[in-house]
């Protein structure tokens, strides 16, 4: 990302620190200082930065949103007790493009030839991690202000330039290099054509996972071959109804376009779920007690992994096993970007709120899905000691599950789990989550 930096005017935080930009929102009065919270979590942020760039100077995006999901979960609360951190990383992907890190009220614009693209922070469950090609004009984030907007892009770059270190801005704009310098001269007729035309309503994101061609060894494995059906033929829709209301069947899921590209985009998340995922988080904190070690740093740990499944440092196996409260085990990552921590059992559907499964208590995680084929509560994510499950809950449609490095989808059957591993996938109706962990090792790499 070795181009012009432009930052805008605001009472924010903003740097830029080994190519990457960094903003956080300070929502305190007056000028930011040393000692406020959002500079407190600038430099944290910008030292997580350069660890991530040198171990990856090619395209740290992916490690720079791995350590600043760790940061998250384990040192933000200690420097903004009570008040959430917003904050947004721009950093190089490991593809040419950009790796959009963003958490609370931020927001990411990304401004090619003739369309904007945006991606909100505030509409994630709780983080969003996304990698967009490199866009024309230019990339910028901006801290939405109260009502949740957020400054124009300028039509042309100023003069400005943040080379390196630190600023008091409302957010930044990366521009591309063949973006036109502003003139006083442009923006006259830029005012001047403005005034005679309505803005344009940015066009909705479309969503894509980005899948790493599976290793010669593991193409040569045959895939598993229990619980593997053929797609139902297309001719023979369901009639079934499911809570009331009738389902019907997919596509052959392994020809037909997903939410994973294609001709069916995913939709915008819902701008109230992170609002009740967090209600639901508060109400139900980590009570869970289970056998397990604890690494170096004191974090409690799974006793059958050599690493840390907090931070990711090497556990010492030779310990004793002791009762420990269980950390959050991973997290859903869905294909629009929006990402659930497993915490807690939760139920998976297009209406699970009002689902037998939530007055037992399981987080409710709805997901919108315009293919008809996901029922209102159509599948559980069950923790189990230290495993993450699914089960499928009887849908008329199934859940199918993926392995990483695999091809083939394998449906599942009713009422039974399946341990998930990491990169696993999960399919109901249209979308498609994937299971990764918090800090996977070594070291959260």
């Amino acid at each position: 990302m070795d181009r012009q930096v432009e930052v805008v005017v605001g009472s924010h935080a903003v740097a830029r620190v080994a190519g990457a930009v960094i903003v956080v929102a300070h929502r305190r009065p007056g000028r930011p200082t040393h000692d406020s919270p959002a500079v407190v979590a600038l430099e944290a942020l910008a030292e997580l930065v350069r660890e991530a760039t040198d171990r990856e100077p090619q395209g740290p995006g992916a490690a720079v949103a791995r350590q600043a999901r760790r940061w998250l979960m384990k040192h933000a609360e200690q420097i903004s007790p009570g008040e959430p951190i917003d904050f947004g990383i721009l950093s190089a992907a490991e593809n040419g493009g950009v790796a959009i890190f963003l958490h609370g009220a931020i927001t990411a614009v990304l401004a090619d030839d003739g369309s904007i693209e945006q991606y909100r922070g505030s509409d994630a469950a709780f983080t969003v991690d996304r990698v967009a090609g490199a866009p024309a004009r230019a990339v910028a984030l901006f801290v939405d202000d109260a009502k949740g907007r957020i400054p124009d892009l300028p039509p042309e770059r100023g003069i400005g330039w943040l080379v390196e270190g630190v600023a008091q801005a409302g957010g930044a704009i990366v521009w591309s290099a063949g973006a036109r310098v502003r003139t006083p001269k442009n923006d006259r007729a830029a005012r001047a054509e403005g005034a005679h035309r309505r803005p344009e309503t940015p066009p909705l994101p479309t969503a894509r996972i980005e899948h790493e061609p599976p290793a010669e060894a593991e193409r040569q494995q045959p895939a598993p071959q229990h619980a593997v059906e053929p797609s139902p033929p297309r001719s023979a829709p369901s009639s079934a109804m499911v809570d009331g209301e009738p389902e019907q069947a997919p596509t052959d899921p392994h020809n037909a376009p997903t939410q994973l590209g294609g001709t069916n985009p995913a939709p915008l998340p819902d701008p109230d779920q992170q609002r009740r995922l967090e209600a639901t988080a508060r109400a139900a904190a980590l009570t869970v007690k289970v056998m397990g070690f604890k690494c170096a740093r004191a974090h409690p740990t799974d006793p059958r992994a050599a690493f840390c499944t907090v931070c990711g440092m090497p556990v010492d196996q030779t310990q004793p096993l002791i009762e420990v409260v269980r950390p959050p085990l991973g997290m859903l990552i869905l294909d629009d970007g929006m990402t659930y921590m497993l915490a807690a059992d939760a139920v998976i559907g297009r209406d699970p709120e009002h689902s037998e499964a939530a007055e037992r208590g399981l987080v409710p995680l709805r997901v919108d899905d315009a293919s008809g084929g996901m029922s209102r509560a159509h599948a559980e994510i069950r923790l189990v000691n230290w495993d993450v499950t699914v089960v499928d809950r009887g849908s008329t449609n199934g859940t199918r599950t993926r392995l990483p490095g695999y091809r083939d989808w394998m449906r599942l059957a009713p009422n039974q789990s399946m341990v998930l591993v990491p990169g696993a996938e999960i399919m109901i109706g249209n979308r498609v989550l994937r299971f990764e962990l918090a800090a996977p090792p070594p070291f959260g790499r």
